[in-house]
């Protein structure tokens, strides 16, 4: 039986998965910020120039939703080793950023 996924978990097995290759001393906040704009431009390649209709359909087709899912997949690792790295819990993060846009922005 499989544990149920959490982000401290995946967050751990990041971290595990870089300690068994000596990856942490390259681990910094500049560098995972570097490779997290990285894996959102690829993730943007994607999209570039589909018509809003055609990125509408993109998962759809399984060679492009496969692709479209392995970028998201690499965007959140980088961005969850750098909330590892930096201290940062990002659900709680995200639901402190909803709180301050719901006030900035209220609902008409």
């Amino acid at each position: 039986m499989t544990e149920p996924l959490d982000v401290a978990g995946l967050q751990r097995r990041l971290a595990e998965f870089a300690a068994a290759r000596n990856w942490q001393p390259y681990h910094t906040p500049k560098n995972l910020v570097a490779a997290l704009s990285v894996e959102a431009s690829e993730l943007m390649e994607i999209f570039q120039w589909l018509t809003p209709e055609e990125s509408a359909r993109v998962m759809d087709d399984a060679a492009s939703a496969a692709r479209v899912t392995d970028e998201v997949a690499d965007v959140l690792a980088y961005l969850l080793q750098l909330c590892e790295v930096l201290g940062i819990d990002v659900l709680a993060a995200l639901d402190a950023k909803i709180d301050r846009n719901e006030r900035r922005f209220p609902a008409p």
